[in-house]
């Protein structure tokens, strides 16, 4: 990230949750000085009150950026606050879910540079990815800010547009809960099959984790890394049987979940 200009002109963070809070600590260890950042959050932390940041004071005319990681139940009282640093001067990233760029130009002027972003809550790890696309008046270089502010969390891609942050949050967005749920029912099976339900709990979390870490690390696609470790006519291939089946199997059940998803985003965006 590069600071200078934050440093100077000072960053305004809308929101100090649990994605506020993570990305507000990337910061800080990557340099940015505690002084040129601003935090807007009604219900701070014992952790945000002692880093030392401008909490909750009046807020420079005109900063470097504005984050806005507010839920969206709570967009139509704060938005507000930072209306007049709207009209071009100030770098606008959302990272709040559902709301459209459209809402966000009607308030802070269409005029106004705006990056929405959608993270996921591996971010407070950093181990998280953040998908971006702006509005017309945010330039490539505009975009390049926003990724390195956002790269404070995890990775960070580009979208063709706006139109695709509906399946994105579908599956990165809203993936790790299905991830998680993975790792409950494996946990569940294998406590049907006999195992102590703390063992089975254990051995799930450690077998999804470290596959997911290979996945990422492989030069080999999921597709080859699945077929090396079924042996044909073995135990995996008899468990894949079932899962893979056309009808009642993983494929046909996550495309109607991430379906779910992308059309209930799409329903809350109106």
């Amino acid at each position: 990230m590069k600071l200078a200009d934050i440093r100077d002109k000072g960053l305004v963070l809308l929101g100090c949750g649990k994605m506020g809070s993570a990305m507000l600590a990337g910061w800080l260890a990557e340099g940015l000085p505690p002084s040129s950042v601003w935090v807007l959050e009604p219900f701070p932390s014992e952790w945000l009150k002692a880093r030392g940041v401008n909490l909750n004071t009046a807020l420079p005319e005109a900063p470097a950026i504005v984050l806005i990681a507010v839920k969206p139940q709570m967009m139509g009282e704060a938005l507000p606050q930072l209306a007049a640093m709207g009209g071009g001067r100030t770098l606008f990233v959302t990272v709040a879910a559902g709301t459209t760029i459209a809402t966000y130009e009607k308030v802070l002027g269409a005029g106004t540079p705006i990056v929405r972003a959608m993270p996921n809550t591996p971010a407070a790890i950093g181990r998280g990815i953040t998908a971006i696309a702006g509005n017309a008046h945010a330039t490539d270089a505009h975009l390049t800010q926003a990724e390195s502010l956002l790269a404070a969390v995890g990775q960070v891609v580009r979208l063709a547009g706006e139109g695709q942050m509906d399946a994105v949050t579908a599956v990165s967005g809203s993936g790790p809960a299905y991830v998680f749920h993975l790792i409950e029912t494996l946990a569940a099976a294998g406590e049907a099959e006999g195992l102590p339900a703390p063992l089975a709990l254990q051995l799930a979390r450690a077998t999804v984790a470290g596959a997911g870490a290979l996945a990422e690390a492989a030069d080999e696609t999921p597709a080859q890394l699945r077929v090396n470790v079924t042996s044909p006519g073995g135990t995996t291939a008899a468990a894949l049987a079932v899962l893979m089946d056309a009808e009642a199997g993983f494929p046909a059940l996550l495309r109607r979940a991430v379906h779910a998803a992308a059309e209930r985003g799409r329903e809350l965006g109106k």
